[in-house]
């Protein structure tokens, strides 16, 4: 009788810490990385600096494409950007009045590609992208005519 006296302390006090232990909640999900898609991209990451070139491109066709295009005399076109293996990526028209202004940030962002390409070892499909030979004016806006077309 002396021995169930004594384990029925013994029983209620782990019932007890068993119960309390069972009661806890911890929130699990504090120690847990976040998503990678939800994490902010940092200055050097290659997306946040691809979406740094996106802006500026955006930024050169919005100021290119402002002027309706009414004489194509009037308009002149320039290479934009740069192929890992050489070349432009494309050619964009602008009229002539802003070309002081929009030419440096063109090669601005040329040669931004060619250091996010060399950095990055991003490759290309390498088609050289034919230059323009003259530009049309059509529905106000200017367009590049290649030896294609």
């Amino acid at each position: 009788m002396k021995k169930f006296l004594i384990n029925i302390p013994l029983l209620a006090l782990c019932t007890t810490l068993t119960l309390v232990s069972c009661n806890t909640t911890k929130n699990t999900t504090t120690n847990l990385p976040k998503d990678i898609s939800e994490r902010p991209a940092d200055e050097d990451s290659q997306k946040y600096e691809q979406a740094q070139l996106d802006k500026l491109k955006a930024f050169i066709e919005s100021d290119a494409s402002k002027e309706k295009c009414t004489d194509a005399s009037a308009w002149t076109f320039a290479p934009m950007g740069a192929k890992a293996c050489g070349g432009p990526q494309q050619y964009i028209a602008y009229p002539k009045k802003i070309e002081s202004t929009l030419s440096p940030r063109i090669e601005e962002y040329t040669q931004k590609i060619k250091t996010f390409n060399e950095k990055y070892n991003i490759t290309s499909d390498c088609m050289m992208v034919m230059p323009p030979t003259s530009i049309k004016c059509i529905a106000g806006k200017a367009l590049l005519i290649t030896p294609e077309q």
